[in-house]
């Protein structure tokens, strides 16, 4: 009896363990689940994207769509953008992206202002 005891509270602690370590994972957001309600996100973020346009204004900041949109391949897909402002990093149209940041209210509206960017891949876009 006593042994089994044992084993189930060595498995229990086992399943606790791992399912912590589970809970623990950073949550990765696409760009479509953040672009609806950017207000919603008070708290630092990682976010996903495939960068599709550069900013005229400022050269820090493009606009980013969600990687679903690359399935898209006709002209009139409506593209939502998330602004990202990226640090210092010149990014190309195409790059598919992960940044870790927090999202801002300004004067336009809301910016991801990225901490960290890292190019995961790269995808032709356009002609």
């Amino acid at each position: 009896m006593r042994h089994s005891l044992l084993k189930a509270v060595v498995y229990v602690s086992i399943l606790g363990i791992v399912a912590l370590m589970v809970g623990c994972k950073d949550q990765v957001f696409q760009v479509n689940d953040v672009v609806s309600d950017p207000g919603a996100f008070s708290q630092p973020l990682t976010l996903e994207g495939v960068v599709y346009a550069h900013s005229q204004d400022d050269t820090t900041i493009v606009g980013v769509m969600d990687k679903k949109e690359l399935q898209c391949t006709t002209p009139n897909c409506n593209k939502a953008l998330l602004a990202v402002k990226v640090p210092g990093k010149q990014l190309s149209i195409g790059d598919e992206i992960k940044a870790s940041g927090s999202i801002m209210k300004e004067n336009r509206g809301y910016i991801f202002r990225a901490d960290d960017v890292t190019v995961v891949a790269r995808h032709k876009l356009g002609a």
